[in-house]
């Protein structure tokens, strides 16, 4: 069974970074494929990055590619998200995630209840100070 904890949340101001990592607690992270969602307060559920089950795959939705970095390491059963350059609209919930199948593009992460994955972090809140 998947259980996902994230954190490494905080207060940053802008310009700053942030390293978040989300650890799954049971025996089998290393064959789902990993995401990073994020929400902010009043708006949709957002898709972030995602990174195949091999760490061979990666897909960064256009908002975030250049300033954050997915990568995982299954020896620790662990994915992370790298932020940098971190701006007042990046403030939200940060949502780790693991699904079975991996997209390419937008579109296929962009569809509630489940947006693509399977199963769900509670998330890890970060604050960006303008």
């Amino acid at each position: 069974q998947v259980q996902l904890v994230e954190s490494g949340g905080g207060l940053v101001q802008a310009g700053g970074s942030l390293t978040l990592s989300c650890t799954d607690s049971g025996r089998t992270f290393s064959r789902y494929n990993m995401a990073w969602f994020r929400q902010a307060p009043g708006k949709e559920r957002e898709f972030v990055a995602v990174i195949n089950w091999s760490g061979s795959s990666i897909y960064y939705a256009g908002s975030v590619k250049g300033r954050f970095t997915i990568s995982r390491d299954s020896a620790k059963n662990t994915v992370y998200l790298q932020t940098n350059g971190l701006h007042a609209e990046d403030t939200a919930v940060y949502y780790c995630a693991a699904g079975s199948k991996f997209y390419v593009g937008d579109v296929y992460y962009t569809r509630g209840p489940d947006y693509g994955m399977d199963y769900w972090g509670k998330g890890t809140l970060v604050t960006v100070s303008s």
